[in-house]
């Protein structure tokens, strides 16, 4: 049978094919045409998605592989569950506002041929993989995301050198994960005795089989979405691509290994030791804590902005860890609103990455530049754009009206419902938990008020930043679209909440909003979102509203001193950048962030013993990449450069290197 589901699947087939035919068209055309197929394309996967959820679907999709050994594998099928439908929507919404963004955007390589058919293929895989109902399916959209996502990454290497080393780092990295998952399905499928999602979860895998499993797909799932230590391809492709397109990678290619986890320990392997829930929850705080200390110090926006990818991920991980390990200690109640707010913090990081990523495009398509230290004043110049991004830095912060509040807050609602004395090991995890939820929050809010702060706020520093003005009509389409969801969830939680409930199996709290446990009638409005963001408001708008009027009735005074001393106004040079207003917390972390300081002085060629000019930079190193990754990696040159020198041409070398290993076949042979 036909449902609803299959048919939007079938049109995003079709949509994808005239993507790509879009793409052919001559440049005048084709970013419009290409950009609005695109679009239609996110709304067939949300179509898709919202009917899987509401019931609408029929037996799947079958499609023949197209490869030829056809005969003898088994077809691509395609059968999106309730989890899936919910990473189908996030999908669609993501692709579809890239690619409106993306008609006002793309110039150059992005905007060739090669660059709108490999996003339509970048689309197409993204939409595949949670739609996936088997391993070859899966593996299959996989490879289509990763090669699509590749090929947008290298579509202006001849200009950059940095895109070139970004593109070789991601491509590793993305054949490794794929590696990992290749072999951990492989375990599966073995000992089911077959490849569909329901045979694996139906079948009963012993311990030991299904922990090796689990741990090889949490490698591979966990390198996708960008979890510390597998993270270092992150911070150096998502700065690299182009501004739409690392929306998508951030918004919804990272959930890709999100849901890869989902799917594995809520469908496939739903029951498992304990460990496995704490192996998640150590992977995904260790990652907010580092993702979001490392994404306070830096100066580059769409940098910072990777590594906050890191930080988000890294609390929906342990928000799935934390359901995971509730259940496990019989906490159901507390186990569901975990395993929701899993999901929400989902929804919430890709509305709201959305907003910044597009926001920082809209910022390099009008200024050229991407380093805070070289903006300022943009508030005034690019007033949409401005609006857009700062309620975007409000979701990132966690602030009340937004979704990144009511995403956070729903976890910490588990954690705190939860009984600790119920096991020993919830006694210790869930205030560490709890610790590391709220120090990631303040990192956060310092964060995002240093980048919209220093970026749009005070005077420009540069020329460039003077002369900016506000982008297109399709790039303020998108970016407003993105900013309204990142509100309109914020404020009106509770129906999204009930759906993600029923995707998670969670239906004991699918009547109760987002509270779940009540704790009277006091401790129901102090634990739900939307009426402590109610009484936010409440409380700040009066604040709010009499400063402004105070400040209109105050009378302007210009005072002038004999000399400055803070009383004339203020130069660009005399304000805060984003490596000042860094600098207390670089020195509380000096340890773990290293920063590398660089002072030149230029003294004036007739006078050697005066000051000319002064500067002063501060790097900041990553500490995972420069003791595990560049050794390694240096290492592995060495081994290539010895290999290299072997390979002399010497036909002599050759046959001696041939009986060599001939004697030692025969020693191994004769034992």
């Amino acid at each position: 049978m036909i449902g609803l589901t299959e048919v939007a699947l079938q049109a995003g087939f079709a949509l994808a094919g005239l993507a790509v035919l879009a793409a052919l068209l001559p440049p005048r055309h084709r970013n419009l045409l290409a950009g609005a197929t695109l679009a239609l394309f996110g709304a067939s996967g949300v179509t898709a998605g919202v009917a899987t959820l509401a019931g609408l679907s029929g037996d799947g999709l079958s499609l023949p592989l197209a490869l030829p050994l056809a005969g003898h594998l088994d077809p691509l099928r395609l059968a999106p569950d309730a989890l899936g439908a919910v990473f189908l929507i996030l999908v669609g919404v993501v692709v579809g506002l890239a690619a409106v963004f993306g008609i006002g955007y793309a110039h150059g390589p992005v905007a060739s041929r090669t660059g709108w058919s490999a996003f339509a293929v970048f689309a197409l895989g993204l939409q595949l993989v949670p739609a996936a109902a088997d391993v070859l399916s899966f593996l299959f959209a996989w490879e289509l995301m990763a090669i699509g996502s590749t090929v947008l990454l290298l579509a202006d290497h001849a200009q950059r050198e940095p895109v070139r080393r970004a593109t070789a780092w991601y491509a590793v990295m993305t054949h490794l994960s794929f590696l990992a998952l290749l072999a951990g399905f492989g375990v599966l499928a073995a000992a089911a005795g077959g490849t569909s999602w329901a045979r694996i979860g139906a079948a009963s895998i012993p311990e030991s089989t299904a922990s090796m499993a689990f741990v090889l797909l949490t490698v591979g799932f966990a390198t996708k979405a960008g979890l510390v230590p597998m993270h270092v391809w992150l911070p150096r492709a998502h700065p690299e691509a182009p501004s739409h397109v690392s929306a998508v990678m951030s918004a919804a290619m990272v959930k890709m290994g999100c849901y890869g986890l989902a799917l594995v320990t809520l469908r496939l392997l739903p029951t498992g030791p304990s460990w496995w829930a704490l192996l998640l929850i150590v992977l995904g705080a260790g990652s907010a804590l580092y993702g979001i200390l490392q994404a306070s110090v830096q100066s580059d926006l769409k940098r910072l902005l990777a590594y906050s990818t890191t930080e988000n991920v890294g609390l929906i991980v342990t928000a799935l860890g934390v359901g995971l390990l509730l259940h496990d200690c019989g906490q159901t109640g507390p186990g569901n609103v975990a395993l929701v707010a899993a999901l929400l913090l989902a929804l919430s990081h890709a509305a709201f990455k959305t907003v910044l990523f597009l926001g920082a495009g809209a910022v390099l398509h009008a200024t050229g530049e991407r380093d805070l230290d070289d903006l300022g004043g943009l508030a005034a110049r690019m007033p949409w754009t401005a609006s857009a991004l700062g309620i975007g830095a409000m979701g990132a912060a966690a602030l009340p009206v937004t979704s990144g509040f009511v995403a956070e807050w729903t976890l910490l609602q588990a954690v705190i419902h939860a009984d600790p004395s119920a096991d020993r090991l919830l006694a210790v995890v869930l205030p560490l938990t709890m610790g590391v939820v709220a120090l990631t929050i303040g990192l956060g809010l310092f964060t995002f008020v240093k980048a919209f702060g220093i970026g749009f706020l005070a005077r420009p520093r540069t020329p460039a930043a003077a002369a900016a003005i506000e982008v297109g009509w399709s790039m303020r389409a998108a970016l407003l679209a993105a900013a309204g969801l990142t509100v309109g969830l914020g404020l009106f939680p509770g129906p999204v909440a009930r759906a993600l409930a029923t995707a998670v199996g969670a239906d004991a709290i699918a009547s109760a909003g987002l509270t779940g446990l009540g704790l009277g009638p006091l401790g129901d409005v102090l634990l739900n979102p939307l009426a402590l963001t109610v009484l936010t408001l409440a409380v700040a708008a009066p604040l709010v509203v009499g400063n402004l009027v105070l400040a209109a009735r105050a009378p302007r005074q210009d005072v002038e001193l004999a000399w400055g001393c803070g009383g004339e106004r203020t130069s660009p040079r005399m304000e805060y950048n984003a490596t000042s207003y860094a600098e207390p917390l670089v020195r509380a972390f000096g340890g773990s962030l290293r920063p590398k300081r660089t002072i030149d002085v230029v003294n004036p060629d007739d006078a050697p013993l005066l000051v000319e000019e002064v500067s002063f930079s501060q790097r900041t190193v990553d500490l995972v990449d420069e003791r595990i990754y560049l050794p390694a990696s240096r290492a592995l040159l060495r081994v290539g450069d010895l290999a290299r020198r072997l390979h002399n041409g010497s036909i002599h070398r050759y046959l001696a290197f041939s009986g060599l290993a001939l004697v030692l076949v025969l020693v191994v042979v004769s034992r």
